[in-house]
């Protein structure tokens, strides 16, 4: 079972922000059953909370998550949903780097660990969501 990460559960762990320690165990059991991975994507959104690439590298190590390149197929999908969105009349409040990890998630993964506000159960369907408890 291959689990995608989203920065907004990633940085919700990593401060400590409310409603930390149930991701926390929701990500901890996704390890155990197998691979958890982000996209570059997340690597950038996470990378501000950092003055050290080599902490940001230290603490995913520490995670046991795996730095995981978009492939053009799934580039490709973030492309044409972000377009349906956008032609849908979708504000810019989601950019499409929010498309991007969704779309890693559904071509790359099994599912994605992320607060979903609402788009991805909309433009993204079948893609499982990992939810705490």
């Amino acid at each position: 079972m291959r689990t995608a990460l989203d920065a907004s559960v990633l940085l919700r762990i990593l401060k400590r922000e409310p409603g930390w320690e149930p991701w926390r165990d929701a990500v901890q059991t996704a390890s155990e059953e197998g691979v958890l991975v982000a996209c570059p994507v997340t690597f950038a959104e996470v990378a501000p909370g950092y003055a050290d690439l080599s902490d940001l590298v230290r603490d995913w190590h520490r995670l046991g998550i795996r730095f995981d390149p978009i492939t053009p197929e799934a580039a490709y999908l973030a492309g044409q949903v972000f377009l349906a969105y956008r032609r849908e009349g979708g504000p810019r409040q989601h950019l499409l780097p929010d498309f991007i990890v969704a779309a890693h998630a559904s071509a790359q993964a099994d599912r994605l660990a992320a607060v979903d506000r609402g788009y991805l159960r909309r433009y993204f369907p079948d893609l499982p969501l990992l939810r705490p408890g």
